[in-house]
């Protein structure tokens, strides 16, 4: 993915998740609140405990006053303990539930989309980071609340040992805070080292894991013993891990002499404030019950400030990803959805399709996929579309169906312009068989209705036999309740791609839209499966307009109307029988299919089964 400048900085993308948590999960911001104060409150109590007890010693106070204050101080130690834990529990809890609401979020945004979105990669690749971001624990999108303690607890304890720190020296805190600034911008620049070779390494290593698994993977067996190329895979890996290891000793050169200087930085501040401290003991009646408390408080406050530093640094990081993730939610719409006209038909209107000088190209491609056509479906027309791989028929019917949107041109409905309409209402006068499937861990009932319940039982059954799968499912340990699948269920039946084919076909005809799509409906099928829907095709397709794809030209036989596509565009229109006549690039397609055909060195048209181009 190419690098890209997020557009939400960290103010604004802390903000953003602050108003997402204020408006329904207050507890969220609540326990960061509680958190922090019981950690600063833990941390500032650990630092007085010496410096108390010893000035009581110094006082020369009894050994029940030392009793009583160690008793104290444990009983205090030990509530803040016990609460910081119970929050943390309590954050556990309640931390996750605002990424999974956006994880919610994103799928909707997803499954909602216009669906041009998933044909731009920007789209896809944004979508890929956005996922990242609240698939787990560790993801932006509840570790930010973490961080968010941090800084709070940072800035309380910071306050609380700078009030500390200010009867000393103002220079000696000048120095400090600023060794401790350069220090931190030392270890910050050592973190960006280890994670440039980092990425750097793990490039080669997936290399390294790639050659590693096709040495010992049975499926390249043969060839690694028929080809000779195991030797060619040994050099190509010694050649990766010698890569490996030269950039492995560049990072520790590096990342030494990073340290080193880094030491010294440490060695300076702590040196300094130790110097003084002593020097202070020294010349003065400093007791030594305060020197430990401005010791503790000189190495505290210096933690602080780092533990700050760091905190910024990874909310900066975090608010990146969060960035991701809001610009893909926010991702505009190309397409009207609740903002569009209603569309009001029943199942007696008539469905004209047009396509007016409809011109479509693929984002980033070169050239258009469908090139100027203009083409009219008539209510009730059987269309079969036919040609070449990549002569732009799946994009044809992706334009007729508002998948997608023509970038030149316009497809209407009844004359109007689709896309003032809300899609959801265009999407339902379409039922499809498209050639990827999309069959969910569920019963056929459920699949065929795509519903959980309140389906028509009796429909189903007619689709089932519409389809050709009526024996196939009454063979199944529970019938039409098996459940399809076995990756939620391990009881499910998994059928194979011919049935799969069928089950699909039956669920569009259970939708029973006013347009029925066929791509490709048969491809899985052996040919009788196929003869078998073939004959059915005129019953399946009453009163419907339908369009048909298949690279099997005789199966277009009971269509109205053929139409050849190439490069885009219509090439050739007619029946089965006009076009043949017309000893076309029609006629010599067919003719090489039913070649593998023939009986005798003759055929009959209506007989003839042809074979995939």
């Amino acid at each position: 993915m190419e690098k890209r400048k997020a557009k939400y900085n960290m103010w604004q993308m802390t903000a953003y998740m602050l108003r997402r948590a204020f408006r329904g999960h207050k507890d969220i911001i609540i326990i960061c609140l509680l958190i922090a104060i019981i950690d600063t409150a833990l941390t500032t109590t650990q630092m007085l405990v010496t410096p108390v007890i010893l000035s009581r010693v110094e006082l020369h106070s009894s050994i029940w006053e030392l009793v009583v204050a160690v008793g104290l101080f444990t009983l205090l130690l030990f509530s803040m303990a016990g609460l910081k834990g119970y929050f943390r529990e309590k954050a556990i809890v309640s931390w996750p539930i605002l990424r999974v609401e956006m994880l919610m979020d994103l799928a909707s945004k997803r499954a909602n989309t216009s669906y041009c979105n998933f044909c731009d990669e920007k789209f896809q690749n944004l979508g890929s980071t956005a996922e990242r971001e609240v698939m787990s624990d560790n993801s932006s999108t509840q570790a930010v609340w973490r961080v968010l303690a941090d800084i709070l607890n940072n800035v309380l304890g910071l306050i609380i040992y700078l009030i500390i720190v200010s009867s000393l020296n103002p220079l000696l805190v000048l120095v400090t805070t600023v060794l401790t600034v350069i220090e931190f911008l030392i270890n910050k620049k050592i973190g960006e080292a280890e994670y440039y070779y980092k990425d750097e390494i793990s490039r080669y290593q997936k290399e390294s894991f790639y050659l590693y698994g096709r040495l010992i993977n049975r499926q390249f067996a043969k060839d690694l013993r028929i080809f000779g190329i195991h030797e060619w895979l040994c050099d190509v890996r010694d050649i990766v891990y010698r890569s490996i290891r030269s950039l492995k000793i560049k990072k520790e050169r590096k990342l030494f002499l990073a340290n080193v200087v880094g030491l010294i930085a440490t060695l300076l501040r702590n040196g300094i404030a130790y110097a003084y401290l002593i020097r202070l003991l020294l010349k003065t009646d400093l007791s030594a019950a305060v020197f430990l408390l401005y010791l503790g408080a000189i190495s505290g406050f210096t933690a602080w400030i780092t533990g700050l530093l760091r905190s910024f640094l990874e909310l900066h990081k975090k608010s990146i990803g969060l960035s991701m993730l809001r610009e893909f939610l926010e991702w505009p719409e190309s397409y009207k959805f609740d903002d569009g006209e209603a569309l009001n038909l029943n199942e007696n209107s008539k469905i004209k399709i047009e396509l007016k000088n409809v011109s479509y190209r693929y984002p980033g491609s070169e050239k258009d996929i469908i090139s100027n056509m203009n083409l009219t479906l008539e209510p009730g027309e059987n269309v079969a579309i036919v040609g070449l791989n990549g002569a732009g028929k799946t994009t044809l019917v992706r334009l007729i169906t508002g998948l997608l949107d023509p970038t030149e041109g316009e497809v209407c409905l009844n004359g109007e312009d689709i896309r003032k309409y809300n899609r959801n209402d265009y999407y339902r006068l379409f039922s499809a068989v498209f050639q990827d499937f999309s069959v969910l861990e569920s019963t056929v009932f459920q699949n065929v209705s795509q519903t959980i319940d309140g389906y028509d039982e009796k429909k189903v059954r007619y689709c089932l036999e519409q389809a050709g799968l009526t024996d196939k499912v009454d063979s199944l340990p529970e019938g039409a309740d098996t459940i399809i699948g076995r990756q939620v269920f391990d009881n499910g039946v998994v059928l194979s791609g011919g049935e799969t084919q069928r089950l699909i076909l039956a669920r569009a005809l259970y939708k029973n839209g006013p347009v029925l799509v066929l791509d490709e409906p048969t491809a899985a099928l052996d040919p009788i499966a196929e003869n078998d829907i073939y004959m059915k095709y005129n019953e399946m397709t009453k009163g419907k307009t339908s369009i048909f794809i298949s690279h099997r030209l005789a199966s277009t036989r009971f269509c109205n109307r053929i139409l050849l596509l190439e490069n885009g565009r219509v090439k050739e229109e007619g029946t089965h029988y006009e076009l043949i006549s017309q000893g076309g690039d029609y006629a010599h397609l067919f003719e090489v299919q039913s070649r593998y055909y023939k009986e005798g060195g003759e055929y009959e048209y209506e007989n003839e089964i042809p074979e995939v181009i």
